[in-house]
């Protein structure tokens, strides 16, 4: 990966709806380098996809809360049960595996604290195997970024 691909990178996280020929311009080359460079970091995976950040408090959606998860047990099959079970609700953003004292933390975007708590009750608390969760509620986000730093030399 040389210099004008590191250029390409941090122009689509800056904004993937750009076309080839406005990425082209801005890096220095003509369309048809740019688009095969593009489509050579999506063969690679490195670039996984497009996807459109979506502002979630004018969906009503206005809480976040980081969920912190220990396990009663660390066996290979109850971690990978507890990460199916899991992850199959969209509420669920991110599911962490951690290393210290808790197991898990999962980032929890709910419609307000009443449906946080709800789904707290009725899911995370009647998942297999768990031993203890703890809630941290979200007050302010200071920095919220999905862009990576890719260092241009």
């Amino acid at each position: 990966m040389d210099a004008k691909d590191k250029m390409i990178l941090s122009i689509i996280q800056e904004d993937s709806t750009l076309s080839v020929k406005e990425i082209s311009e801005k890096i220095g080359l003509t369309f048809t380098p740019t688009y095969e460079r593009i489509k050579q970091l999506e063969k690679q995976g490195v670039i996984e996809k497009y996807v459109g950040l979506l502002n979630r408090e004018k969906l009503g959606l206005n809480i976040v809360v980081y969920c912190n998860v220990r396990l009663k047990e660390q066996s290979k099959k109850v971690l990978e049960t507890f990460e199916k079970n899991i992850g199959k609700y969209d509420e669920v953003q991110e599911i962490i595996s951690l290393s210290g004292e808790y197991d898990y933390m999962l980032k929890i975007i709910a419609k307000d604290i009443n449906s946080y708590n709800d789904f707290a009750v009725s899911v995370i608390s009647n998942i297999p195997n768990i031993g203890q969760y703890h809630s941290s509620i979200v007050l302010h986000e200071v920095k919220k970024s999905t862009k990576f730093k890719i260092d241009l030399d």
